[in-house]
């Protein structure tokens, strides 16, 4: 087989890892991924190795799904501890920094008064000296900004600990087999059907690897390239194929075509233009649920367009697989330096992107034949001060479309502003997860001071409502409503923990809001799997 030809199979399921954990956006930052580790893995890790028949029954029980236990098969007690004593003498640095976030915020907390915060820079943990500023609003309410482009060139920065973990799916491990625990609960451990790069995500091997789904090399020269950066060569040449893939069809019409793949994946082709929103894929397998997948994405794209920074939008799996597709990636600015809203464009070039391109709201730039537009983002991030995040208004090819993702509409008065200056749209995409998670799922290991239970419950993950949702509809006159399917779609079940009946609120929600739009004449529906809308001129 030396000479012989090989693509990459299009089954190959990739997980990225950070120190055996399936990376998201909070994993990279060298500050938020430190508070995880000691905050969020060990404890989870501690608590297994104490008891892991708690966690393996959590794990078979639905309403326990998205909670902090380890759901393997058998019990992995070993392997955790293993796994423990690694984090704790590879990330020491980590735990370093996590003591030091949490110590400058008690010294705020009851140092700074109101008084001049000059003098408190001596008192400022010997790890975060240099890294941070101190500041206050202006009422008085001190806070610090991290100096993040520095926390990337710091010790603070583990690139030796990102992998990538390569599998087949087969009809045995299906994604509709819910074989895929949740991401921020179950830690990745190496098995013998798995096959474990050990690169770093910025190197060029990633590339490489991906392109060779529709570009082929021989054999031979596929084994030198992995050599000396798998944990075990067996297995290794079961991912690659002779077979190549059918070449894609690029969309020469005169009007414009919307693909979506599910969630908030959507992909808009002109004949010009190619953009492609929140990506995260399906791969090429036997289902039942007709879907678009990775086979369905030309060779170039031209713009991605992220939202915001949560797990099923900000995507690593697929966005390492695309990104020697990718012309530009255009992300919500940030460079606020919080703790709980790190930037989007300093985390994607520290892991090998470029050309990101940091957009603010209301701020419009020309893309060629379309022109993309940056609209605020309300909600959604438990009411924390989070900046990185962004609606996107799409003018090509003489149609408007708004990408909504999981804004929630609560202050209408914003978006009649908005308006007032972008003008009606042709097509809404929104999501209506309005019965989101409290502060504590997604951000408690941020917090390094207790939050009262019933205040954290209080404050959600939330998007928009019926009421909300048809306040958007009717500002922006919009011709067609499409409703993202929420987290429903079997292949993203790792990303999100939601599973809804038809009596879920945000079910009801939508369902009222689909009608309401019918019953005004405006094509309306929830999306669920493939679907294609073409807008013609």
């Amino acid at each position: 087989m030396s000479e012989q030809s090989c693509y990459l199979k299009p089954n190959v399921q990739v997980e990225p890892l950070f120190a055996q954990w399936y990376v998201w956006s909070h994993l990279i930052p060298p500050a938020t991924a430190a508070r995880n580790v000691t905050e969020r893995h060990m404890k989870i890790m501690d608590s297994y190795i104490n008891a892991p028949a708690v966690h393996a029954s959590a794990a078979k029980n639905p309403k326990m799904f998205g909670g902090p236990f380890i759901d393997y098969e058998g019990t992995k007690v070993v392997e955790i501890e293993d796994l423990r004593r690694h984090t704790k003498d590879k990330l020491r640095s980590l735990f370093d920094l996590s003591v030091a976030i949490a110590e400058l915020e008690d010294l705020l907390r009851t140092k700074a008064t109101g008084a001049s915060l000059e003098p408190l820079y001596a008192s400022v943990p010997e790890g975060l000296r240099g890294y941070v500023e101190l500041s206050y609003d202006l009422n008085n309410h001190p806070s610090f900004r991290l100096i993040e482009p520095l926390l990337y060139r710091s010790p603070y920065y583990h690139e030796r600990e990102q992998t990538l973990m390569l599998s087949l799916i087969t009809p045995d491990n299906r994604p509709e087999d819910l074989t895929r625990p949740f991401i921020l609960s179950t830690p990745r451990l190496e098995d013998d059907r798995s096959v474990h790069l050990k690169v770093p995500y910025r190197d060029p091997i990633v590339d490489e690897l991906f392109s060779m789904k529709t570009r082929p090399r021989r054999w031979s020269c596929v084994r030198d390239l992995f050599n000396g950066h798998v944990s075990t060569s067996d297995g290794l040449q079961s991912l690659f194929t002779d077979k190549p893939l059918k070449p894609y069809e690029r969309y020469s019409g005169n009007g414009v075509r919307c693909r979506y793949f599910g969630h908030a994946c959507i992909l808009i082709e002109s004949k010009d233009l190619t953009v492609l929103l929140d990506p995260a894929l399906s791969y090429a397998y036997e289902s039942e649920v007709p879907r678009f997948t990775y086979e369905d994405v030309p060779d170039r794209i031209d713009y991605v367009l992220i939202t915001h920074t949560h797990q099923d939008h900000l995507h690593f799996e697929t966005l390492l697989q695309l990104r020697h597709k990718i012309g530009q990636i255009i992300v919500p600015r940030s460079g606020a330096g919080a703790l709980h809203d790190p930037s989007i464009k300093s985390l994607l070039e520290a892991i090998g992107f470029r050309n990101v391109v940091a957009l603010g709201d209301m701020e419009t730039m020309d893309v060629g034949h379309g022109r993309i537009t940056g609209l605020p983002f309300m909600g959604e991030h438990s009411d924390l001060s989070v900046h990185t995040k962004l609606m996107y208004l799409l003018d090509v090819a003489k149609h408007k479309l708004l990408f909504a993702a999981d804004s929630c509409n609560m202050e209408p008065r914003l978006y009649e502003h908005a308006h007032k200056d972008v003008g009606d749209v042709d097509v809404l995409f929104l999501g209506m997860e309005c019965d989101g998670a409290p502060l504590n799922w997604l951000y408690g290991p941020l917090l390094t001071k207790n939050v009262p239970r019933a205040m954290a419950e209080s404050r959600r993950l939330s998007g928009s409502n019926c009421a909300q949702g048809m306040d958007l509809v009717h500002r922006f006159g919009c011709k067609n409503v499409y409703v993202y399917a929420m987290g429903q779609e079997p292949w993203l079940s790792h990303l999100v923990t939601i599973k809804y009946t038809p009596e879920s609120r945000p079910m009801v929600e939508s369902n009222k809001l689909v009608e309401a739009c019918r019953a005004r004449g405006i094509q309306a529906e929830r999306l669920f799997g493939e679907k294609e809308l073409l807008l013609q001129d």
